[in-house]
């Protein structure tokens, strides 16, 4: 199997970004047990972490990220951040982050309405198919 300089490339930055990932979580991992202290904002970049090492794994998997996996990523560090600068934010830049997880998560839901609609035609064609 002979692989392009692309493609060789591609996979090194995703195995940077893997291990990274998982370097990272466990290092904070390592950090709340040190400090004995588990806040919200640790279960969400911990979250965040694991999104990412899961669509590193899916794109190993099948040559595709779904699209939906970096929106919820994006989705979870909005919520990290209302959550972790509500206190000295102004309510405009609150209601601007808010109103962005609400067009994100429209986004993910659309998309994933369009899989579904994709893999219903998909069967629709298989069955109508004489061959």
């Amino acid at each position: 199997m002979k692989y392009s300089v692309f493609e060789i490339g591609e996979k090194a930055i995703l195995l940077f970004i893997g291990i990274g990932a998982f370097g990272a979580a466990a290092l904070q991992i390592a950090e709340t047990f040190r400090t004995l202290s588990f806040e919200i904002e640790q279960l969400f970049i911990l979250f965040i972490y694991a999104e990412v090492i899961g669509m590193v794994g899916a794109y190993i998997s099948s040559s595709r990220i779904p699209l939906t996996l970096p929106i919820i990523i994006a989705i979870t560090a909005l919520c990290r951040l209302i959550v972790m600068q509500s206190k000295e934010t102004e309510a405009l830049v609150l209601i601007s982050e808010s109103a962005s997880i609400l067009l994100l998560s429209g986004a993910a839901y659309i998309m994933s309405l369009k899989g579904k609609i994709s893999l219903e035609k998909l069967k629709e064609l298989q069955n109508h198919d004489p061959s």
